[in-house]
């Protein structure tokens, strides 16, 4: 199973739409996937007590991460990083087995006209100090408000090719890798 990641909590995100995108083109190429959505973390997770124990609520999230065959990071970029809320749900994960060996590629949006190139290199340093398998294969979206539609559809066919061709190759990649991860 495929694991979208959507790397923020703002609810109504572009975020989360072009997750959504991501989504119904593994979904239309029969590879299993799941979409997890930080906007729907539970609010316990931001106790400070939840360093030491995790609550149960935040298992299905965890669960999502560690059962994952390859996980695809959707991350908008917030003054010039990523958002606050994906890194420190990246340190709430159970370490090392979240990232060990696993798959990881990464989509970067921005209104901007980098397109979340920051915020992806600083990810792509993170997981690769937790030992994840790094698919380079790096799709970027500047000005990212420019492609959707108020419903949240992807109105630009070449970005939408190169999701596609990222979600493929991806698929492939974490084939290859499938006797390494859980």
């Amino acid at each position: 199973m495929i694991t979208i990641l959507s790397g923020t909590n703002r609810p109504g995100s572009n975020t989360r739409k072009i997750a959504g995108v991501i989504e119904s083109i593994y979904q239309k190429a029969s590879v299993p996937c799941r979409l997890l959505d930080l906007a729907e973390l539970p609010p316990e997770i931001f106790s400070a007590a939840s360093y030491g124990e995790k609550p149960a609520s935040f298992a299905p999230f965890a669960e999502a991460v560690t059962t994952a065959r390859g996980l695809v990071v959707v991350t908008p970029e917030y003054n010039g990083g990523m958002p606050g809320v994906l890194k420190y749900f990246i340190d709430m994960l159970p370490f090392p087995e979240s990232f060990e060996a696993r798959p990881v590629c990464f989509v970067g949006l921005a209104a901007g006209m980098w397109g979340a190139l920051r915020p992806v290199e600083q990810l792509q340093q993170i997981f690769g100090y937790r030992n994840a398998f790094i698919f380079p294969e790096r799709v970027f979206i500047p000005g990212v408000q420019n492609h959707l539609s108020a419903e949240g559809t992807l109105k630009n066919a070449e970005i939408f090719e190169r999701l596609r061709s990222q979600a493929k190759a991806f698929t492939v990649f974490t084939d290859r890798l499938a006797p390494r991860v859980g």
